[in-house]
């Protein structure tokens, strides 16, 4: 039997925003400016993060970046069975155009990097850009793949069977990141 614990609020949203803005300011510094950036946000909570990050670096650059959410279901290699994919998963949003832009693809949360991985696949069949950095809220560890983020807003160290669970106003109506532990309980009959 699996008994879930009262989770633990690790993150408020003054927190949240703190985060947000110091990756906003490590964005523009490691790009030299914001002139060849494009924002994707892995949907459901990275697109609200990437839509975030856009304004803090419009309210310091006064230049707006675009940000498009990113789908990458049809890419995962955990949903059986797989869904076809359509090779060009960005060309349905006329605006985009990734050749020869730095796409910073966002997240909430990184644990196995297995969706990063989709993420990456979803974008080079949409064209090449000229550089993939990575931003997340969280990162918890235990990868299963090579993926290093180049922004973090908190590294939380994990064990497995902890959750790590990013509620955001645009999807959950409050800012906040829990942190809760599944204690393993064998039944005997």
């Amino acid at each position: 039997m699996t008994k879930n614990l009262e989770p633990k609020k690790i993150f408020d949203s003054e927190q949240i925003h703190r985060s947000l803005k110091r990756i906003s300011h490590e964005i523009l510094e490691k790009n030299h400016g914001a002139n060849k950036i494009l924002l994707l946000g892995i949907h459901t909570r990275g697109f609200p993060l990437a839509n975030r990050i856009s304004k803090l670096i419009c309210q310091t650059e006064g230049i707006t970046v675009p940000c498009v959410p990113l789908g990458i279901n049809q890419y995962r290699d955990d949903i059986i069975p797989p869904k076809p994919r359509n090779k060009t998963p960005l060309k349905n949003t006329p605006q985009v155009k990734i050749e020869d832009k730095t796409i910073i693809l966002v997240d909430d949360v990184l644990y196995t990097g297995r969706s990063i991985r989709a993420a990456m696949d979803a974008i080079t069949d949409s064209g090449r850009p000229s550089k993939i950095q990575l931003a997340v809220l969280v990162d918890r560890g235990h990868r299963e793949y090579p993926i290093r983020p180049d922004y973090v807003g908190k590294n939380i160290p994990t064990s497995q069977n902890e959750k790590v669970q990013v509620l955001l106003k645009e999807t959950d109506g409050i800012d906040e990141i829990l942190i809760s532990h599944q204690e393993n309980k064998i039944e005997k009959h």
